[in-house]
């Protein structure tokens, strides 16, 4: 598989990046603060992650954007077009730390995000569970954790659906971003949250 990168060093971003680790999957994360400072969690991580840049890690095949919401225009500003490459959408409208609910005039927070990645096929997934959940083993009571997907291009959903199951997931496909992308954005929509295992 190709390496992934990862924008965004937070919960989520560092849980997806243990969760590709633990599948000996390379990967490329950055944060708004420099390679430097991100050398005692890839030291964690082991030899398949390597911090860089932001540019780094927008470059790769796949690249999964966690950001908080209010710095996410700066985290992507200045980006060259993606190319028709895979961007996940990993993000939730809200404000951290209050949970405030960001007021996007009515639009899905996927829409609008799709704007700061010009270029990409977006696909909307990792956002809706806990990071301690994405990180822990994923064959949960003796079945496989849920993962929600969307997006309106059906190859870069069965990639990115591929990947949740190489890491241990069941991957569920929502439908297009403007049906799955509400039901899966968090605050609004009824699945964030909700630790759901598959049987069978």
């Amino acid at each position: 598989m190709s390496t992934i990168g990862i924008i965004g060093a937070g919960a989520i971003g560092a849980a997806f990046a243990r969760a590709l680790s633990r599948q000996g999957i390379e990967l490329v994360i950055a944060n708004s603060r420099g390679p430097q400072t991100l050398a005692s969690l890839v030291a964690e991580l082991g030899p398949t992650a390597r911090a860089g840049t932001r540019e780094e890690a927008a470059a790769q095949p796949i690249v999964l954007v966690a950001v908080n919401w209010s710095k996410l225009p700066t985290a992507l500003a200045g980006l060259p077009d993606f190319g028709g490459r895979i961007v996940i959408d990993a993000n939730n409208s809200i404000e951290a730390p209050s949970y405030k609910a960001v007021d996007l005039d009515g639009r899905m927070s996927s829409e609008v995000f799709a704007e700061w990645v010009p270029g990409a096929r977006v696909v909307k997934a990792f956002n809706h569970l806990a990071a301690r959940l994405l990180e822990s083993d994923p064959a949960a009571e003796g079945g496989k954790r849920v993962l929600f997907v969307s997006g309106d291009e059906a190859e870069a959903k069965a990639q990115v659906i591929a990947l949740i199951e190489r890491l241990g997931f069941c991957g569920i496909d929502l439908g297009e971003l403007s049906v799955g992308a509400r039901l899966a954005q968090f605050p609004g929509g009824p699945l964030p949250i909700l630790n759901l295992v598959k049987f069978g």
